[in-house]
């Protein structure tokens, strides 16, 4: 399904449901999704982050959205106001503060490095996904980047660099998972 809108909120789908390519026409399984196609079905979680799901009672309440970011400067301010918008619709607007900044950080790494990294690919884009299971939501940015997301340490006049840490003490849990043949997906939980 090829999707013209920026903001693309997702039907219920079971998280190992094979997905329909944009790009060739073929059912790509977990495993092939590329950053040209990755919108998370309803029910995806990381898998590193699965543990975090015990003791959710079932059913637990399952939601998707995902919103293409745009290669300009806007595009963070916008990310985030998606992000906001989502989470009122949820009725979880007291992950607001945190959810936002985690998507700025995450998405200013995915469009500073990500793009940049890609920029001889044809089609790269950015896609932010938010994905809501019970009182939890996972943060996930898909970008076009092979480059693994590392943790820095920056000295004390450095200008930038701590972006990383912000996620990571914002957040449950956070990691990242390659996309084939290129590509990635940077994400991160978190809880009310």
């Amino acid at each position: 399904m090829h999707v013209h809108s920026p903001l693309h909120l997702h039907a219920s789908l079971h998280h190992h449901a094979p997905v329909q390519s944009a790009n060739a026409g073929a059912v790509l399984t977990h495993a092939q999704w590329t950053t040209l196609d990755w919108r998370p079905p309803v029910g995806w979680w990381p898998d590193a982050a699965r543990d975090l799901l015990t003791g959710l009672s079932d059913p637990v309440d399952l939601a998707s959205a995902t919103y293409v970011l745009s290669p300009r400067p806007d595009s963070i301010q916008r990310s985030r106001a998606f992000a906001a918008g989502t989470l009122a619709g949820w009725g979880l607007s007291e992950l607001r503060e945190n959810v936002e900044l985690v998507v700025s950080e995450l998405a200013t790494n995915a469009l500073r490095h990500g793009l940049r990294l890609a920029d001889r690919r044809p089609h790269a884009s950015v896609r932010l996904s938010l994905i809501r299971r019970g009182h939890m939501v996972a943060c996930a940015i898909a970008d076009p980047g092979s480059a693994a997301p590392v943790l820095r340490h920056p000295g004390p006049l450095e200008p930038g660099g701590l972006g990383l840490h912000i996620v990571q003490s914002l957040s449950e849990r956070w990691g990242w998972a390659p996309l084939a043949p290129y590509g990635k997906i940077v994400w991160a939980v978190i809880a009310a």
